[in-house]
C-alpha cells in the first residue's frame, strides 16, 4: 500500500528547476544587473573618450592601438560611423570583459549553490543530477550568449548616436553598403558567440570541482590569459596553433573585401573540440561527486 503511494503522488522529476524559474532567479541577481550595466555603460564611456580625444587631439596623435593584428586599424576608424565603432568594442572588450562576464555567468552555476549549501537540497527533492546540470547550463549559456550580443548592439547604437550612420570602412582598405557591413558584424558576433564556449565550458567544470564561485570564475578567467600569453610567444610555433584561444581574433578575416574562412572554420572546430571534453568532464564528476555541503 505504501509502495502504490509512492508511485501514485503525482512527483514528476521533469517538472523540478524548471529553466523559466531559473531564468528569473538569475536575472534579479544582483552581479546579472551588474554585468548588464557594465555592458551598457562601457560603448558611451569608449564614445565620450573619442570625443575628447578628438577634441585635444591638436598635440599629436598617440600610440598605436591594441597589440593584436589590424587593431591599430579598427582604433583610427572607430570614430567614422556605427559599425566601426560597434567592430572596436567588441574589439576592445574580446579578450578581458566578455571572458570574465562569461566566467561569471557559467563558473557561478553549481558553486554558488554550493556555497549556499542549498545544492543537498535540490537534489533531494529530488532534482535527478543531470537535469540539474542542464538546466544550469542552459540559462547560463543564454546570459553569456545574450551578453555577447548585447554589447555589439547597443555599441552600434550609440556609435550611430555619437559618430553618424556612415558605410562600414574596412580596415584592409574599401567600404561597404549598409547592408553588407551589419552582415560582417554578424558574423563577428557569432564567431565571438562560439569562442565564448571554451570559457563557458572552463568555468562549468569549475564550478562542479569547486564550492567557491570566485574560484571557478577566476580560474576559468586565469587559464584564458595564460592561454593568450602562450600564444604571444612565437617561439611556441607550430605548437601554439593548438592553444584553445590561437584563433580568437580571426573574426578580423571578415573584415576584408572578401572573407577567409579558414581560420575561423579551424578556430570554430578547435573550440568545440575543447568545450566538448571540458562539458564532459564536468557531467562525470557531478555524476560522480559526493555532496557533502
Amino acid at each position: 500500500m505504501q509502495l502504490a503511494e509512492v508511485q501514485d503522488n503525482r512527483f514528476r522529476p521533469e517538472r523540478t528547476l524548471r529553466v523559466r524559474v531559473e531564468f528569473v532567479r538569475q536575472l534579479r541577481r544582483r552581479r546579472t544587473q551588474l554585468a548588464a550595466l557594465v555592458l551598457l555603460v562601457l560603448p558611451v564611456i569608449i564614445a565620450l573618450a573619442f570625443k575628447v580625444s578628438s577634441e585635444t587631439d591638436s598635440s599629436g596623435g598617440g600610440g598605436g592601438g591594441p597589440g593584436r593584428p589590424g587593431g591599430p586599424a579598427l582604433v583610427n576608424l572607430a570614430t567614422t560611423g556605427a559599425t566601426n565603432f560597434a567592430l572596436f568594442t567588441e574589439f576592445a572588450a574580446v579578450g578581458f570583459l566578455l571572458v570574465v562576464i562569461v566566467a561569471l555567468f557559467c563558473g557561478d552555476t553549481v558553486a554558488s549553490e554550493a556555497s549556499w549549501a542549498s545544492l543537498r537540497y535540490l537534489l533531494a527533492i529530488p532534482v535527478p543530477r543531470a537535469r540539474l546540470l542542464r538546466q544550469k547550463l542552459i540559462v547560463a549559456l543564454s546570459l553569456s550568449f545574450g551578453a555577447n550580443l548585447l554589447l555589439p548592439a547597443w555599441a552600434y547604437l550609440v556609435g550611430g548616436a555619437f559618430f553618424g550612420w556612415a558605410p562600414g570602412q574596412s580596415p584592409l582598405g574599401g567600404t561597404f553598403t549598409t547592408g553588407a557591413a551589419l552582415q560582417r558584424l554578424l558574423i563577428v558576433v557569432a564567431y565571438t558567440c562560439v569562442q565564448s564556449l571554451l570559457v563557458a565550458a572552463l568555468a562549468f567544470l569549475l564550478s562542479v570541482l569547486t564550492d567557491a564561485p570566485l574560484g571557478a570564475v577566476g580560474g576559468a578567467t586565469m587559464l584564458v590569459v595564460v592561454s593568450n600569453i602562450l600564444d604571444s610567444i612565437t617561439a611556441l610555433d607550430p605548437y601554439r596553433r593548438f592553444l584553445p584561444t590561437h584563433f580568437q581574433y580571426s573574426w578580423l578575416d571578415a573584415l576584408g573585401q572578401n572573407i577567409i574562412w579558414d581560420d575561423m572554420m579551424r578556430g570554430t572546430g578547435l573550440i568545440l573540440v575543447y568545450s566538448a571534453v571540458f562539458f564532459a568532464l564536468a557531467w562525470w564528476r557531478f555524476q560522480e561527486k559526493d555532496i557533502l555541503s
